[in-house]
C-alpha cells in the first residue's frame, strides 16, 4: 500500500481534492474522501462540483443516495461504501482504519504537522507500506525526502 503525505502550505484541501480525485478516475478507480468536518465536506462537495469549467466530478454525500454507486463519496468515516480503494483524508486528522486501502492521500495543513510526523514515524515500521512525502512548491507539487 501507499500513503502520500501532502503538507498544505499553499492550497487548502478543497483545491487538491478535485485534481487527485480526478486522476484516480482516470484510472478508472473510485475514491473515498474523508472530514470529519461538516462544513469541509460542503466546500469539498462544492469544489467537485465546481472542478472542470465544462463539467463537474461526480460524487455525493454519504446517506444522501445510492452511496454504492458514487465514483467519489465524500463521508465522515471512512467506510467505503462506494467499494472505492483510494482514500483521501482531508482534514488532517490520521485514520488506522485507512491502512485497508490500496492508496491514501493523507493532507493536512500546517496546524495538523505533529500528527503527520507521528504517522510518518509509526508506518515507517511497516514493510507492506510505501510513504511519500509532498510538498507545494510555487504552484506544483514536488516529492519531498
Amino acid at each position: 500500500m501507499q500513503v502520500d503525505f501532502y503538507q498544505l502550505t499553499r492550497d487548502p484541501a478543497e483545491k487538491v481534492i478535485p485534481v487527485l480525485a480526478q486522476r484516480v478516475l482516470d484510472g478508472d478507480g473510485r475514491m473515498l474522501v474523508v472530514s470529519g468536518e461538516g462544513d469541509q465536506l460542503d466546500r469539498l462537495s462544492t469544489a467537485l462540483w465546481n472542478a472542470k469549467p465544462d463539467s463537474f466530478l461526480a460524487h455525493a454525500k454519504a446517506g444522501d443516495g445510492d452511496d454504492a454507486l458514487q465514483p467519489i463519496l465524500l463521508s465522515a468515516t471512512p467506510d467505503a461504501a462506494n467499494g472505492a480503494r483510494f482514500v483521501a483524508l482531508a482534514d488532517g486528522e490520521w485514520r488506522d482504519e485507512a491502512l485497508g486501502f490500496d492508496r491514501i492521500f493523507y493532507l493536512f495543513p500546517p496546524s495538523h504537522t505533529d500528527n503527520a510526523r507521528t504517522a510518518w514515524r509509526t508506518l515507517a515500521s511497516r514493510e507492506d507500506v510505501e510513504r511519500r512525502y509532498w510538498k507545494q512548491d510555487g504552484g506544483k507539487w514536488v516529492q519531498g525526502p
